[in-house]
């Protein structure tokens, strides 16, 4: 496999930088190796439907004959140990070593380890993988009482799922409002509102100090404030690590993240990374930035096909972001961290408003809660780079279609 591309890891990164090398023309092997036995799967499902359902099955992101049909050899339930730049080849733990003209690292990130007194217990879980939600589901089957300490997406998915199913759920969030790093006060207080409505205690600025086992299982937790709360299932979301062991154990530069440049390259030029577990110069924000999201992991995979193939360009793609929770879709768009002033347009009441971020009088994210409509569009104006004047947004929708179409036909 002198010539060919290894990628290390299956899941959307890893298979749609395969699915696109194709697509770009390379007709050398590949090699696609990931840890689980599964076929690859869709992981935005898992903390709603899949938790939900005791009879869903996993979404799998394309059929097994794709892979033979394209040539692509998907060794599955297979860890790769090493991987030496030097020799251009890597070590899977079996022992077995593959040589490669490129490799690309989509490895991902895990979830965040939690360091508590009375761990470790049964019953305590996080969502990273499809084994982790089967044992959620297994779990919450006979937990009445659910404790989610982490007040993020994945967290507030899954305490929505589960409280629409009739468990008694509390989330415990560290910080002082839900989604503290992730939306506008807001909406994060809107998304507060609706949940606590629908049942869901929600506890902010509070801790867990300590954990209470019932015959090696988890019992109940004892927050910072000194209350037990009881839980028969405890969920930890206080975010992700990135999985860049092999590059750090390969000599790559590593920080937040494998360290990657404009074309996804890390500092051994035929070694790319993509995906969670890629650190890179965002173009918008001028900033080092991990992005956790499907569209960063199919864009980065994209590029990194025709960085191996000869066509790289500076990676330049508009980052996107969706999160259902309960009956609320939450749709990103842009970076917002930073931005300097909020323009709110429709109606937090009706469940159904934005939220236009500007800096320095320029749009540089929206954040949309029920109105897909608004998300499309500003995908659309951010990707041609128009910033329309916050008194143009305030008009709504139609407004922002009329001042983007002129526009559009000035430059043309």
């Amino acid at each position: 496999m002198k010539n060919g591309v290894v990628i290390i890891g299956t899941g959307h990164a890893g298979v749609q930088a395969a699915a696109s090398l194709r697509e770009e023309g390379f007709s050398g092997r590949i090699a696609l190796i990931g840890n689980e036995g599964d076929l690859p799967y869709h992981k935005p499902p898992l903390s709603k439907t899949f938790i939900k359902d005791p009879d869903a099955k996993p979404q799998i992101l394309r059929a097994e004959a794709f892979y033979s049909g394209a040539a692509i050899e998907l060794i599955t339930g297979e860890t790769v140990a090493a991987i030496d730049p030097a020799a251009s080849r890597v070590r899977l733990l079996n022992g077995t070593t593959i040589p490669f003209g490129h490799a690309i690292i989509a490895t991902g990130a895990r979830p965040r380890p939690l360091s508590i007194e009375g761990g470790p217990l049964g019953g305590v879980l996080s969502l990273r993988s499809l084994a982790d939600a089967r044992a959620i589901r297994e779990r919450a089957a006979g937990a009445e009482d659910v404790v989610v300490m982490g007040g993020g997406f994945i967290g507030l998915e899954i305490a929505a799922t589960l409280a629409a199913g009739g468990r008694r759920v509390t989330v415990i969030e560290a910080q002082d409002r839900l989604l503290a790093r992730a939306v506008a006060p807001v909406v994060a207080a809107h998304v507060a509102r609706r949940l606590e409505a629908s049942g869901v205690r929600i506890l902010t600025a509070t801790t867990i100090a300590r954990l209470e086992g019932q015959a090696g299982d988890i019992g109940a937790v004892e927050t910072s404030a000194g209350e037990r709360i009881a839980a028969r299932l405890l969920i930890v979301g206080i975010g992700v690590v990135p999985n860049s062991r092999i590059a750090e154990e390969a000599g790559l530069a590593v920080g937040n993240g494998i360290a990657v440049d404009q074309q996804l390259r890390t500092g051994a030029q035929n070694i790319l990374a993509i995906g969670d577990v890629a650190e890179f110069r965002h173009w918008q924000t001028g900033a080092d930035v991990r992005l956790e999201s499907v569209q960063n992991a199919t864009d980065h995979a994209k590029l990194a096909a025709r960085t191996v193939t000869g066509h790289a360009e500076p990676y330049r793609a508009v980052p996107w972001f969706w999160s259902d929770i309960g009956d609320m879709k939450l749709q990103m768009v842009g970076l917002t961290a930073g931005s300097d002033s909020q323009l709110v347009t429709g109606e937090p009441e009706d469940n159904r408003f934005s939220v236009f971020h500007y800096r320095e009088g320029r749009l540089v994210g929206i954040e949309t809660v029920n109105r897909p409509a608004d998300h499309m569009l500003g995908r659309k104006m951010m990707a041609a780079r128009f910033s329309p004047d916050a008194s143009v947004a305030a008009g709504g929708g139609e407004a922002l279609k009329a001042a983007f179409a002129a526009w559009q036909q000035a430059r043309a």
